[in-house]
């Protein structure tokens, strides 16, 4: 798992750090070099994000609870994982933000605004970031893994007639 996990955590790394630079140009209302080349990070997540995912399914000890994501980033540092909750939290004021600065105008033509790159590059980061740190707790806490044979803390009625 190691050997795929770190070509995966270099480039959710190269994602997250250019998708904080262009977050900040747009923040300076900079237009990018480069133009639509930008656009490349937004598909980058579909590169990064699948993988992640899989990890993240081998990693949590308590399948019941699918939607919590805390033992996705519970093998990074603790400024790692509060980091990833304050860009959460972030990344939500920015998209209102960019909705409501963004709502009544008309769509844009050539080169994306700065204001346009402000509002994907927040996901971007979060995606990016999220992803970075799950490959990072899956290099650096490989004890936080699932195994097959490890038992269910909680059962649920799903659970039992899945069994049969």
């Amino acid at each position: 798992m190691k050997l795929f996990a770190y070509p995966l955590l270099l480039l959710a790394g190269v994602g997250f750090l250019l998708s904080v630079m262009a977050h900040l140009m747009g923040l300076c209302g900079k237009v990018l070099p480069g133009g639509g080349l930008v656009w490349l990070l937004h598909i980058g997540i579909f590169v990064v994000w699948p993988p992640a995912i899989l990890i993240s399914n081998n990693q949590r000890r308590d399948p019941a609870h699918k939607a919590h994501w805390e033992p996705l980033i519970a093998g990074g540092p603790i400024w790692m994982r509060r980091a990833i909750k304050v860009l959460f939290a972030y990344a939500i004021v920015n998209f209102l933000l960019f909705m409501a600065g963004t709502f009544a105008h008309p769509k844009p033509k050539g080169p994306a605004p700065p204001s346009i790159v402000r509002g994907f590059s927040g996901h971007w980061m979060v995606f990016y970031g999220v992803a970075f740190v799950t490959f990072y707790s899956a290099v650096n806490a490989p004890s936080l893994r699932r195994t097959d044979n490890s038992p269910k803390k909680h059962s649920t009625p799903m659970d039992t007639a899945s069994d049969l």
